[in-house]
């Protein structure tokens, strides 16, 4: 693996640990696409850092059981809106 490969790695599987932010967040913060994040995080950790994959995983495998009630509430919020204006 390439030392920038295993560099941004680090990086994005860190800042998930620290903050708790989705997938999707995270790429948007870093510039990368939510691909990269997520293979970066399910292939490429384990074989860096095999804590830091377990932890990472843990948080990843929280968001999966609770997307559907991010998505509820976006939609919530996006009619919301709209009747406002």
């Amino acid at each position: 693996m390439k030392p920038y490969i295993e560099a941004r790695t680090l990086l994005v599987a860190r800042h998930i640990n620290e903050t708790h932010d989705t997938i999707r967040k995270t790429a948007k913060i870093f510039r990368l696409s939510k691909s990269t994040v997520h293979y970066d995080l399910s292939f490429r950790l384990n074989k860096i850092d095999e804590n830091l994959f377990n932890e990472v995983k843990e948080i990843l495998n929280l968001h999966f059981q609770e997307k559907h009630l991010r998505g509820g509430e976006a939609t919530k919020e996006k009619y919301k809106n709209k009747i406002k204006k």
